[in-house]
């Protein structure tokens, strides 16, 4: 199959909220296909010890999440494409193949990227889809079709991931010791990692659903996590997350339809700062400075 693709304006997507809680199919779809793309680092690249080596890219100039290049007669790299719906093969940085995911299985993708990285020069045989992590569970995972019948929501997990990408990004640029923005596919965030003193450090970014939250959500946490969460308000609509791990959370149902890269980046930063000061403050210094 050959590939058409439009690039990206790298404009604001308006996100819908009112569709937020109705992405779940989609989602754990988009999250099953994106295992494919990251069996090419398990397959062609050296094991990290953090599974760096797994993580996915957003490229908004295809609207897709890409592996990292695999060197065969050209750099590869592979993509999954929320809407529409389809595996992209990558050769030096430009489109070459494409793989409508709709109604075939995952069988049917993993044989048809085999075949296209053979020609590429990599040995087809070496890719495998063993994992050694568990992601939840989908009937396309056990064989049954993909069905992207429901193009609005997949179409809507796409502006949430470039969106996403696009407030990380900015984010990323102005904070000292920020990893790059990646996508990690065993919980399918899209997220960034700051170290905000020797041992600690706090990460953002969004989960597109999970089991806490049924719909995509901002997120920032702290490591080491805090015995309770801090109790100042958040802008933005945001709150504090306190059940099995502590941290901010804006989920999309709560963003307003105006001013939505507004509410965004305001949510973030008061999290962020929040976030790094209940880290580096010690809690006494912290209570004094509440008036307490």
């Amino acid at each position: 199959m050959t590939v058409g693709v439009e690039k990206s304006k790298h404009t604001w997507r308006e996100l819908q909220p009112e569709l937020a809680r109705k992405l779940t199919d989609a989602r754990l779809q988009l999250h099953h296909a994106a295992q494919i793309v990251t069996a090419m680092g398990i397959s062609y690249l050296p094991k990290q010890s953090d599974d760096s080596h797994t993580n996915l890219g957003w490229l908004d100039d295809i609207s897709a999440l890409a592996s990292h290049p695999i060197r065969g007669s050209s750099s590869i790299q592979l993509a999954v494409r929320p809407h529409p719906f389809a595996l992209l093969l990558l050769d030096n940085s430009e489109p070459s193949a494409s793989f409508m995911l709709d109604r075939h299985t995952i069988a049917d993708a993993a044989a048809w990227v085999r075949d296209n990285i053979s020609k590429r020069g990599l040995d087809g045989g070496a890719f495998t889809l063993a994992k050694h992590y568990t992601i939840p569970s989908h009937p396309v995972g056990d064989s049954a079709p993909f069905d992207a019948r429901d193009m609005p929501a997949f179409d809507a997990l796409s502006a949430w991931f470039s969106d996403s990408a696009r407030v990380l990004e900015a984010l990323v640029a102005t904070t000292p010791n920020a990893a790059p923005v990646r996508c990690w596919p065993h919980h399918f965030d899209i997220a960034t990692l700051v170290e905000v003193a020797p041992g600690k450090t706090v990460g953002f970014g969004l989960e597109p659903g999970d089991v806490y939250y049924a719909e995509p959500y901002f997120y920032v946490n702290m490591y080491p996590s805090p015995s309770a969460p801090p109790t100042r308000e958040l802008p933005g609509r945001g709150s504090w997350h306190s059940h099995e791990w502590i941290g901010a959370v804006l989920p999309g149902s709560r963003l307003e339809r105006e001013g939505q890269r507004e509410q965004i980046d305001a949510f973030f930063a008061a999290a962020i700062a929040e976030a790094t000061r209940t880290l580096v403050i010690p809690s006494e210094a912290r209570d004094l400075g509440r008036g307490g």
